[in-house]
């Protein structure tokens, strides 16, 4: 049964809104993540039409049955045997009032654009960026409740795979570990390649897990996340096999400080690059600003990697209910590296911080 308050009748009028101001009569929406958050359909085939008083989703065979339990209540579903560009170019004339169409540009492939103008002659199509990705940035209510799930299995099993870190591990197996522990949990299945790098590959920001064996006094880097209902978390704590040493505490007291400031400093409102100086001022005041060389973070729902930016060369404002990644980081090239990274939601009254898995270095074995 349908709710009474669907958050997907609010998403498609806000982005009719926007249609109409950017003259647009219509969208043509090729982007998986910008179907779904629109109509909640979760098949890997569609295309989607929105209009001022139309919403179309096209799909094939595959899908007949789970379109329609998705998103008829959203959405008039149209399943094509054959070609979903065939079956566009059929029912788009039936649209009333329908002359200029966005396209994606980000997402719509060049052979596809050549379709769009070759064969969809009748109409003008403009190219548009994200104008959906706009609309995700805030969250509702009904995604913060999937995103703290997502955060919440994260944690509970990073937890379960700590006690089973241990020298002669290798790296692929520590990730399988914790790779199973989050499907036991819940987890619909990774938003990105789990990252476990040790020793001097901890330096490496994005390794892949490999056949390195751990070892006494390695820094261990283990990035992850969950996926619940469609929406993921990222998190990101570093460990010290075995007693870390003076030059390991005095690195991993650093970032744990300008995580901390960042975390609670971000505020919605504050332009990507303050929000980026609240932790880079201070790691370079340290005298370690070179060792950091990312931006401090990124927005999370859909996918992993979205809007807003917190990097130092962007302007814009952070929107009120995004949910924001804080992840400074030091890497030393040959020595190893550092990364703590939390979930943070922009509200009202503040960040509130929803990772809550222990900042402190913590010496495992």
């Amino acid at each position: 049964m349908r709710s009474a308050r669907d958050p997907r009748d609010a998403r498609l009028a806000r982005l009719r809104a926007s249609l109409e101001e950017a003259g647009l009569d219509a969208i043509l929406v090729s982007s998986r993540a910008n179907t779904r958050y629109l109509t909640g359909f979760t098949g890997t085939s569609s295309m989607l039409v929105v209009a001022k008083h139309e919403t179309i989703l096209i799909t094939d065979f595959r899908y007949r049955t789970q379109a329609r339990t998705e998103c008829a209540a959203v959405a008039q579903v149209e399943v094509e045997g054959v070609s979903l560009w065939g079956r566009l170019w059929n029912v788009l004339p039936k649209v009333q009032g329908v002359v200029c169409v966005g396209f994606e540009s980000a997402h719509l492939l060049h052979g596809d654009y050549q379709r769009l103008v070759e064969t969809g002659i009748r109409w003008s199509w403009r190219a548009t960026s994200n104008v959906i990705e706009a609309l995700r940035e805030p969250k509702d209510e009904s995604e913060m409740v999937h995103i703290r799930a997502a955060v919440a299995i994260a944690e509970e099993a990073l937890t379960k795979t700590i006690p089973e870190i241990a020298p002669g591990f290798t790296e692929l197996e520590v990730g399988a570990n914790l790779e199973r522990r989050l499907r036991e949990l819940g987890s619909e299945w990774h938003p990105f390649e789990t990252i476990v790098a040790s020793g001097e590959r901890s330096a490496l920001p994005h390794a892949r897990c490999s056949q390195r064996a751990l070892r006494n006094g390695d820094f261990i880097i283990v990035d992850f996340g969950a996926i619940s209902g469609g929406y993921c978390s990222d998190i990101t704590r570093t460990f010290v096999l075995g007693k870390a040493d003076g030059a390991q505490r005095e690195a991993y007291d650093i970032v744990r400080e300008a995580n901390a400031t960042a975390s609670s400093g971000v505020r919605a409102g504050m332009r990507g690059r303050d929000a980026d100086a609240l932790a880079r001022d201070y790691i370079e005041r340290r005298g370690l600003g070179a060792e950091f060389g990312h931006s401090l973070g990124h927005g999370i729902g859909l996918e992993v990697h979205e809007a807003p930016r917190l990097a130092k060369t962007v302007d814009m404002p952070l929107p009120l209910g995004s949910v924001v990644t804080i992840e400074p980081g030091i890497y030393r090239e040959g020595w190893g590296g550092i990364r703590i990274e939390d979930d943070v939601h922009l509200t009202a009254e503040g960040p509130v911080l929803l990772t809550s898995i222990s900042r402190d270095l913590q010496e495992l074995g």
